[in-house]
């Protein structure tokens, strides 16, 4: 603690102003607090305090706080974005699979239908077949 004592004049009492260094939480806290941030335009840094001033101390804090929240927001966008950028490319890679099946679903049902229509086709010359052999299988056992 300093004390200060002065007289005015001779004839007024003695006037005494006492202050402390003592509490200097304010300032340690400053000290502490990085000075510069590398996400802020060189306009934007936080200036060093009047530490003789509570209140450009307190300012400096609310600044240095903001300029970490900015630095916290501007990271989160950036992993936003990140991860926007992969759902996209998810989607377009979804978008082609979906285009392969719908191609192979047609091609299925095409396949599917010609089966049907061969499948047809083999039955009536399989029918055709036993009608044109059984009369020579008659003509055979009766001789």
């Amino acid at each position: 603690m300093i004390t200060s004592t002065r007289r005015v004049s001779p004839d007024k009492s003695e006037v005494r102003i006492a202050f402390s260094l003592e509490d200097t939480s304010d300032v340690k806290d400053v000290e502490g607090i990085p000075q510069t941030f590398p996400d802020l335009e060189q306009r934007l840094q936080p200036v060093p305090p009047c530490v003789s001033l509570r209140e450009s101390v307190q300012v400096h804090k609310e600044h240095c706080r903001m300029a970490r929240e900015f630095h916290q927001v501007k990271h989160e966008i950036a992993a936003i974005d990140d991860c926007k950028r992969q759902l996209l490319a998810d989607l377009v890679e979804d978008e082609k699979v979906a285009m392969e099946i719908a191609r192979l679903e047609e091609e299925f049902l095409r396949l599917t239908e010609e089966n049907r229509t061969l499948m047809t086709v083999h039955n009536e010359c399989a029918q055709q077949l036993e009608r044109l052999c059984l009369p020579n299988q008659t003509r055979q056992d009766s001789s």
